[in-house]
């Protein structure tokens, strides 16, 4: 078997995880201003919040679109990715303080499920 620098560079392709299964509680570290130690933390996934037409980002593009002149801005089409990274957000179950956290990269993501089958049952 060879192996060139290739296979271990920043580069390198590797094949993301199948699945991740992450238990709905673990003991981490926690900054909030009780704890500040290893506390229990439970874990929820991440999911981002509905845009605001308000911000000052989407009033400065929907101002430059209006009129004659077609779009604008580019519009993102080389999609390369076929996943994405996977945030779970925890929070103390002393203090209720919460911090994310991002895991890598997977196709499949579960919260505490336990494996279907395993091996024969008699």
């Amino acid at each position: 078997l060879s192996c060139t620098a290739s296979d271990f560079g920043p580069t390198a392709r590797t094949p993301p995880a199948k699945m991740v299964n992450v238990p709905k509680e673990r003991k981490t570290f926690c900054k909030g201003k009780k704890c500040k130690k290893h506390t229990v933390h439970k874990v929820t996934q991440y999911k981002a919040g509905k845009a605001s037409s308000f911000a000052q980002g989407k009033r400065r593009y929907d101002e430059k679109q209006t009129g004659f002149g077609g779009q604008t801005k580019p519009v993102f089409h080389k999609k390369a990715k076929t996943t994405k990274k996977v945030t779970i957000r925890l929070e103390c179950k002393e203090c209720k303080s919460k911090k994310q956290l991002v895991l890598k990269r997977c196709k499949h993501f579960e919260l505490g499920e336990k494996k279907k089958g395993g091996g024969p049952s008699y």
